[in-house]
């Protein structure tokens, strides 16, 4: 890296030590955070090239300003890269971020005042799903399901008596935190049956669903979001998937309704990854992730911890960690100080504040992309259970050097 940002070292050495030591802190941690992975370096070249200078207002064929020849055709590929993997109809890049495209949806399907039943926050769903913090919560009508108390996975006879009674324009689907696979049929005829439109936020899954390892929303949902940069191991930034008859609202709502010029870096970055995508190789690192987080999930519960929902499908793993006597926010710190980089979150009928937390939620693309491997998960999840399990004055430095040892073993690729 040091070599690629030379002139940046010359002009600015305070950020240039900053990027440096980011390359550093990540290449001796293990980033065990579900919503992280490491982008290839054709990503990171695109998303660091001169696409980054084009004010290219509109969408290909009709853009506001001129000299967007080149600009189209990133657009372009990334546009028909995107249908390809998920099979849709229509496709929108533009979106700076999950959260603008959820909004971009939002406003282009709902009236001020309407109705959405969303996931509830603690119950693993996501802040744009209409949380009061949020502006999904302010500009809407909501009301929130959950799991049941018991599986702690989602209760679709549940979800049905709550969406008749409410009887709401839209029901949003997806989490942030929920590590079991969701039905996305269910949904789709509960929706049928009171009305609703179904919004699938799939940021999290979204590699996955491209992979074939989990159930696809398209042909289910009214729209399908997502962000670009977790499973599907792109840069930063958002999508939208739906029928040609929304095209045109979409379109007007992400611009001029939310954005002005599209990061045009970014979509060139998108159209690498989503070409990446393509391959067979991204469906058989798919494959691993999700092979490594079951078997984490094992190792952990053979060594005492509790998991919400006992386990996991997709590439991540909720740990109840007030059932081992600590907070997710202690946890959190204990973990780092060894360093593995996870985040502290919320559990289904959660009792401590969000900043606190009962639980921790781990994730495996970022280490799995390193080429960490299930006969590698034995040893994190002795590590992650020993560190959890320790009394607070314990030596983390044994542990550290177990965790460096395996960051050395196997090295981020493309530095």
């Amino acid at each position: 890296m040091a070599d690629q940002l030379s002139e940046l070292k010359a002009k600015d050495a305070a950020v240039y030590q900053a990027i440096l030591q980011e390359e550093k802190r990540q290449q001796s941690h293990l980033e065990l955070i579900a919503s992280e992975n490491w982008t290839s370096l054709a990503v990171r070249q695109a998303v660091g090239s001169v696409m980054t200078d084009k004010y290219a207002e509109g969408y290909p064929g009709k853009r506001y300003y001129g000299g967007c020849e080149y600009m189209d055709v990133v657009e372009t590929l990334a546009q028909d890269r995107l249908r390809e993997i998920f099979h849709a109809e229509y496709v929108n890049v533009q979106p700076h971020s999950g959260a603008s495209a959820n909004t971009a949806v939002y406003f282009a399907a709902l009236k001020h005042g309407d109705r959405i039943l969303g996931m509830d926050l603690s119950h693993g769903g996501h802040l744009t799903h209409g949380s009061p913090a949020n502006l999904s919560g302010k500009f809407y009508q909501v009301r929130h399901y959950g799991v049941d108390r018991q599986t702690e996975r989602m209760d679709m006879d549940s979800i049905r008596s709550l969406a008749k009674d409410f009887q709401p324009q839209m029901i949003v689907v997806g989490a942030s935190a929920y590590p079991r696979e969701i039905d996305f049929e269910a949904f789709y005829q509960i929706a049928q049956e009171v009305g609703a439109l179904v919004m699938v936020d799939m940021a999290h899954i979204a590699g996955l669903v491209a992979a074939g390892l989990h159930g696809s929303p398209v042909g289910f949902a009214d729209f399908v979001t997502s962000t670009t940069h977790k499973t599907l191991r792109g840069p930063r930034g958002g999508l939208i998937l739906s029928t040609p008859e929304w095209g045109p609202k979409l379109d007007k709502s992400v611009f001029p309704g939310l954005q002005g010029g599209p990061l045009m870096n970014t979509i060139a970055g998108k159209a690498v990854a989503f070409g990446e995508a393509l391959t067979e190789e991204f469906r058989i690192y798919q494959a691993h992730v999700v092979e490594n987080a079951r078997a984490l999930a094992q190792g952990l519960m053979e060594r005492g911890l509790r998991l919400v929902s006992g386990g996991t499908d997709n590439h991540l793993l909720l740990i109840d960690v007030k059932h081992s006597g600590l907070t997710g926010k202690v946890a959190q710190a204990r973990l780092a100080r060894v360093g593995l980089t996870v985040n502290k979150n919320t559990i289904p009928f959660e009792t401590e504040k969000p900043t606190v937390a009962s639980g921790i939620r781990i994730g495996t693309p970022q280490i799995t992309t390193r080429g960490l491997g299930q006969n590698d998960m034995a040893e994190l999840a002795d590590v992650i259970a020993a560190v959890l399990q320790a009394p607070q004055d314990q030596d983390p430095d044994p542990y550290l050097a177990r965790v460096q040892a395996l960051a050395e073993a196997f090295p981020l690729p493309g530095i």
